[in-house]
């Protein structure tokens, strides 16, 4: 009896208020659908960068041969040069793609890994100086005479000491340091390769060719390589942290602000290394 009174005021409610119980079970708010989780690669994974990382670290102003996070690359991964360094987490996602690449017949290996301020300092004041020519033709002091114009031709293909993301473990240059090499043969297929896959293991080109996408910067490389996860979060770091008034400690290091160098170089990288 106490069922069927209740299932008869039940009723009366609904109707007052102009709602079947067929409207209420269908107006009732539903569970919402718990998407499927997405399985995402580990190499692309925004991975945790250690809090104690610091202007310092972005600026190279340290030895990566005494760094807890650097190990040496074997010199059957290289040109074989033994002195090449990079970051732990680099190196691993490295071998991976070294060895995938090799499944297919295309041979990656390390012209220049890891290179500190004191490294690029030593590169660039060679080039400021004259005692290297610029792109192997001329001495930037008489070519160049004013400051900024000789910076400038310099920043073409060469970091300033502090700017570099060689300093940060994650940049590597694969095979030839010429973008001729890899526009036929071997090089091309090699270059194909990296364009299809190097992302699968977390790796992308940073300086891609300039234009409306990437309007400054360096020219392009086809030879530099980055591994994104760490790469991509300290080049946000250095986006809220560097200024150009911090880019010192070298010779035309004045420039740096003339020319802005933090946003126009160490920011001015492919989109698909800012994603």
């Amino acid at each position: 009896m106490k069922t069927y009174l209740f299932s008869l005021l039940l009723l009366a409610f609904c109707y007052a208020c102009g709602s079947s119980p067929t409207d209420m079970q269908q107006n009732a708010p539903k569970e919402e659908a718990i998407p499927e989780a997405v399985a995402v690669s580990e190499k692309t994974m925004a991975m945790p960068i250690d809090s104690s990382l610091d202007i310092d670290y972005l600026r190279g102003r340290f030895n990566p041969a005494t760094h807890p996070d650097f190990t040496k690359v074997t010199p059957g991964l290289t040109d074989g040069d033994g002195t090449y360094y990079l970051r732990k987490d680099t190196y691993a996602a490295f071998q991976e793609m070294h060895a995938a690449a090799a499944k297919e017949g295309v041979k990656l290996e390390i012209v220049s890994a890891t290179r500190n301020f004191d490294r690029q300092k030593s590169i660039w004041e060679a080039k400021w100086n004259g005692n290297r020519l610029l792109e192997g033709r001329e001495k930037a002091p008489e070519a160049y005479p004013v400051p900024k114009d000789r910076a400038l031709a310099i920043l073409r293909w060469s970091s300033m000491p502090g700017t570099s993301r060689h300093h940060w473990g994650t940049d590597m240059d694969i095979n030839q340091l010429t973008n001729s090499y890899f526009e036929k043969g071997e090089g091309l297929k090699v270059y194909e390769w990296l364009t299809s896959h190097a992302h699968e293991f977390g790796f992308c080109q940073p300086y891609s060719p300039k234009g409306a996408e990437r309007p400054h910067g360096y020219n392009e490389e086809k030879w530099h390589w980055s591994y994104e996860p760490i790469a991509r979060q300290l080049t946000d770091l250095a986006s809220t942290t560097l200024r150009d008034e911090q880019i010192d400690g070298f010779e035309g290091a004045a420039t740096a602000v003339e020319i802005g160098v933090v946003e126009k170089y160490v920011l001015g990288v492919s989109q698909q290394c800012k994603e």
